[in-house]
């Protein structure tokens, strides 16, 4: 069993995988800078406990990150808990990606991690949208290279923004509202999310596809993604776990 940790900017995701199809659980922590090593290892061992996970079936640990200053203290929390040295997605680390930038290095390990699951589980080419504080979109051509993306402000992100200037604009849940138009403020401003954020990965897709030539196949991913999906007009596929795969395979290939 691997234990796997995606540090986000707002949250890090944890899980425990016995394969790349098989995830035992998958929860999120609040990511804070402020944490200690020890706060951050006891909410790990916590949750590991509640998980009913024995440390003596973990083989290894793997963490991916875009947050430099929690890195290495996320991977000395886990070395308390585990006893075990993490592996962490970066220079180095072999994920088998051939990446088509202009700087490879600059691309964040989340991308690549998304990327290497994708392609082990969906057919190519493909894009992945990953709606978390940004959205990002990571495209991938037909021979299984990482030809490029591009990076939105987050469905969150925006929103806070959005009521934080302004005055008279509540904040609201993203369950969906019941009628595209509108009738009143909360419903407006759901509408103007959800599918002001749906028609944007439409359009998105319909530009890609036009500047390729081809059809892709389109995975969503995130914190956010099951709430915008959906009311996306294009075939769009959820898949929650993806990065977790990810990190399951990496780690694999760097076993």
């Amino acid at each position: 069993m691997i234990l796997a940790l995606d540090i986000g900017n707002t949250n890090i995701v944890v899980g425990c995988l016995q394969s790349s199809k098989e995830i035992c659980f998958a929860e999120r922590l609040s990511t804070d800078t402020k944490k200690t090593t020890t706060e951050y290892a006891i909410h790990l061992k916590n949750l590991l406990e509640i998980e009913q996970v024995s440390l003596d079936d973990l083989e290894g640990v793997i963490i991916s990150s875009v947050v430099p200053p929690l890195t290495n203290r996320i991977q000395e929390a886990a070395f308390k808990v585990t006893g075990k040295r993490a592996l962490v997605v970066g220079p180095g680390v072999k994920n088998g990606l051939h990446i088509q930038m202009d700087n490879p290095a600059q691309v964040g390990s989340d991308l690549i991690v998304d990327a290497v699951a994708a392609i082990a589980e969906y057919q190519v080419p493909l894009m992945v949208v990953d709606m978390g504080t940004a959205t990002t979109i990571s495209v991938i051509d037909c021979d299984k290279n990482y030809i490029g993306g591009m990076i939105l402000p987050g469905i969150d992100t925006a929103l806070e923004s959005l009521v934080s200037r302004t005055s008279q604009l509540p904040k609201i849940s993203l369950d969906p509202p019941k009628r595209l138009i509108g009738k009143n403020t909360i419903e407006c401003m759901k509408s103007g999310v959800i599918h002001g954020n749906a028609a944007c990965i439409d359009g998105m897709i319909e530009r890609i596809e036009q500047e390729m030539g081809q059809k892709l196949t389109v995975i969503a991913t995130g914190g956010l993604a099951g709430a915008i999906a959906p009311h996306c007009r294009n075939e769009v596929i959820v898949d929650d776990a993806l990065l977790l795969k990810g990190l399951y395979l990496i780690y694999k290939k760097n076993r």
